[in-house]
């Protein structure tokens, strides 16, 4: 796998637009969710960009042609549970044939270290290419410790898909993982003491699921 250079940002218009949205204190669960799908299924066109595509015969009303498909069934999503599952379905409405897989991780409140409770992969990642999505990359021991588990599989290829990171997460991952490709909305100023991003948007499986 190649080295990477640092996150692409992906900064287009309505991006960035929903992002804002997303972003404010008053914004319900619902509006919450909506958005976050929204994002993702926009997003999902650029870090898809470069996936491997094949050629199929085709007929249309007029006659044979060749047209070029993505195969879906290559292609897997891995969540990081819980809030993960935000970006997840915007992810699978653009692309509905991937296969999916979770990967449960809770950060110590202590010590901000990630332990794994649950993972359930599909089989032959080795064939496969891996889009790990969570909203937010912060400390970054999450992301690289999902990523730790998903490379004993050895997949074709990894990338890391987040709302919100960080320039602590951003080194964190890259330190540990340089050859996973990153893919965020925005960079956002630091850590506060409690491994929170600021300004971020809170606690991102909080606003999706209505908890606290």
């Amino acid at each position: 796998m190649p080295t990477t250079t640092g996150p692409t940002v992906i900064d287009h218009p309505l991006v960035q637009h929903k992002l804002t949205l997303l972003r404010r204190k008053e914004a319900s669960t619902k509006t919450f969710r909506e958005l976050l799908r929204e994002i993702s299924a926009l997003m999902a066109y650029e870090v898809l960009r470069d996936i491997p595509m094949q050629e199929i015969d085709i007929e249309t009303p007029l006659e044979t042609t060749t047209g070029r498909v993505i195969d879906g069934k290559k292609l897997v999503f891995v969540s990081i549970l819980r809030a993960g599952d935000g970006i997840l379905e915007g992810m699978l409405d653009v692309v509905p044939g991937a296969r999916v897989g979770h990967i449960g991780l809770y950060r110590d409140p202590a010590t901000l270290v990630a332990v794994e409770y649950y993972c359930k992969l599909p089989g032959d990642l080795d064939e496969r290419d891996v889009v790990v999505v969570d909203p937010m990359l912060a400390t970054g021991h999450s992301a690289v410790a999902a990523v730790d588990r998903i490379k004993e599989s050895h997949p074709r290829s990894i990338r890391f898909v987040c709302l919100l990171t960080c320039p602590e997460g951003i080194s964190a991952l890259q330190e540990a993982h340089p050859d996973v490709q990153l893919f965020t909305a925005a960079v956002d100023r630091k850590l506060d003491e409690h491994g929170y991003i600021v300004p971020g948007l809170g606690d991102a499986g909080d606003r999706i699921f209505g908890t606290k």
